[in-house]
């Protein structure tokens, strides 16, 4: 048994190193990073550790803990973009670790455990959460955890009051993480299904769920009790928006390569439960993914980046179908149907890696070199076999390896040079100013009217301050250094041009992708005392 544990855990390991950590900094940084990092940042040069701050505004309205683990990683090294991701990546494969545990625990099985794990690494909206320094890889990770602990506790014909604790502490840590948000789109869906399928008795555990509460509370309590002693208010939990309630009805897309898997998955409701080993294991994986999606869809608030809580049970129902699938191959009870859907599974990403050298060609015409295109169309069309001749032959572990093996060479090869092509190649970051002798150590400004975008904070490595320019001009210290969507010329009153001489250190378009934002751009200009 250790040694099948072994393997499932080297297996997963090796599958989370491509999708969180390799070439982990090809990609620029956006603007929740930005933010979250400009803030690490200025913990640690203004040691301001329980009042974090963003531009010199509190931020204590928001979850710190994201803020503090970058903090600690930006203490250790600074401006350290790929560790950032890598402890963001690190976390991440924990909320993997911590589906499996789950699995194990509910099914008994350990294939199930890691079939429905990989399925989530994998899986693209949960690869691009490893790689961003947002917060939410850490917020997942200690939630997934708590509700484990939780099922584990619940399920147990003894009091296990180590597993309440423990589901205390990260419920708590999944607070200071995202505040209620997880609490809302994950644990809620996730109980009443657990309610409503497995109607667990807590006759004699009403203490250790008071322990629990208790705990959870102590934990975050300490992200309140900086708020108020500061005055803050608590922003809300997730962000209102004027969106359709069917925003969601791609949500499949998000699962990648796995989206017909998950599809046919949900709509085999019909005819799998009634013959699936695991039913009752099975129904709960598909209530809890659309307990998910019904919630998400109610409420007013609608982003992707709430999706990662719908794709974790959606592993779940892809890791059902796979493991009946498996099983059937080995008894010899595929039906027909069950051959024609699982041939058109594999199909699509056997097409997806075939296509990848015609897109090659044409994405990369002058960068990629003749010797690594056909490297890659090689490695890319062995992939495409593998997965083709695992349908055509139902050979389910050779249709789930090629799947994984299409994703590492993603991972590995092909991100640089996709990130290239997303990436703004006429970038002419802020972040020289860095270099400028002569504004070191002077203090920077932006117009009070105009909205300073995060990345410009966090490519220019200061705080950049609202300057009133309705004010008198001698508000304004000299020298110092204005940063504005014009020409200071344009921007400055003509009392304040009386007083102060303009001297344009440089225009900086600090777009990185390729997708043109103006609030990117900006001119930065010195300001001095005009001679009398």
């Amino acid at each position: 048994m250790l040694k099948t544990y072994g393997v499932h855990f080297l297996f997963m390991l090796t599958v989370c190193v491509f999708a969180f950590f390799v070439n982990n900094g090809a990609v620029h940084v956006n603007s929740p990073e930005a933010r979250n990092l400009t803030t690490a940042r200025e913990m640690v040069e203004y040691h301001n550790w329980t009042a974090p701050t963003l531009n010199g505004e509190s931020r204590l309205g928001r979850p710190p803990l994201p803020s503090w683990m970058a903090a600690l990683v930006e203490r250790v090294s600074p401006d350290n973009l790929v560790l950032q991701r890598t402890v963001t990546g690190g976390m991440t494969a924990l909320a993997v670790l911590a589906l499996y545990l789950l699995a194990l625990a509910m099914t008994r099985s350990r294939l199930f455990g890691m079939l429905s794990a990989l399925v989530l690494a994998t899986c693209s909206g949960v690869v691009l959460m490893g790689r961003t320094v947002d917060g939410h890889g850490q917020a997942y990770a200690f939630m997934l955890g708590a509700i484990f602990f939780l099922y584990r506790a619940s399920v147990a014909s003894r009091t296990r009051w180590w597993d309440f604790v423990m589901a205390g502490v990260l419920l708590g840590l999944a607070f200071l993480s995202r505040g209620l948000e997880l609490f809302y789109t994950l644990l809620l869906p996730f109980l009443i299904a657990f309610v409503v399928l497995y109607r667990p008795s807590f006759r004699h555990k009403t203490w250790p769920l008071t322990l629990t509460f208790v705990v959870g509370l102590a934990t975050g309590f300490v992200w309140l009790l900086f708020a108020l002693r500061a005055g803050e208010t608590i922003k809300p939990f997730m962000q209102l928006n004027d969106r359709p309630w069917y925003y969601y009805w791609h949500f499949f897309v998000e699962s990648g390569i796995w989206s017909l898997f998950l599809l046919t998955g949900l709509c085999g409701w019909c005819w799998m439960r009634g013959r699936i080993a695991l039913k009752k294991e099975y129904e709960f994986a598909v209530l809890w993914l659309l307990l998910a999606l019904l919630l998400l869809t109610i409420f007013p608030g609608k982003s992707t980046r709430y999706l990662p809580s719908v794709l974790i049970p959606a592993a779940l129902v892809v890791g059902h179908y796979m493991l009946d699938i498996f099983q059937r191959v080995r008894e010899d009870k595929l039906e027909r149907a069950d051959k024609i859907i699982f041939r058109l599974n594999a199909f699509l990403p056997a097409l997806i890696s075939l296509g990848v050298p015609v897109a090659l060609h044409v994405m990369f015409r002058d960068g990629l070199g003749m010797c690594l295109y056909i490297i890659f169309s090689l490695l890319f069309l062995l992939v495409a076999l593998s997965v083709f001749t695992g349908g055509i032959k139902l050979k389910p572990l050779k249709v789930f390896t090629g799947m994984m093996v299409m994703m590492i060479l993603v991972e590995s090869f092909l991100v640089p040079h996709l990130a290239d092509t997303f990436n703004n190649p006429e970038m002419n970051s802020i972040r020289h100013v860095r270099q400028e002798q002569e504004l070191q150590n002077l203090p920077f400004y932006h117009p009070a009217g105009e909205v300073l975008r995060p990345e410009l904070l966090y490519e220019s490595g200061r705080r950049i301050l609202p300057l009133d320019l309705g004010s008198s001009p001698h508000a304004c210290p000299l020298p110092s250094v204005l940063v504005s969507s014009l020409p200071a010329e344009q921007v400055l009153p003509a009392e304040w041009l009386e007083r102060i001489a303009p001297r344009q250190v440089g225009y900086y378009d600090s777009n990185p992708f390729r997708h043109y934002s103006p609030g990117l751009t900006c001119y930065v200009t010195l300001l001095e005392e005009r001679s009398r």
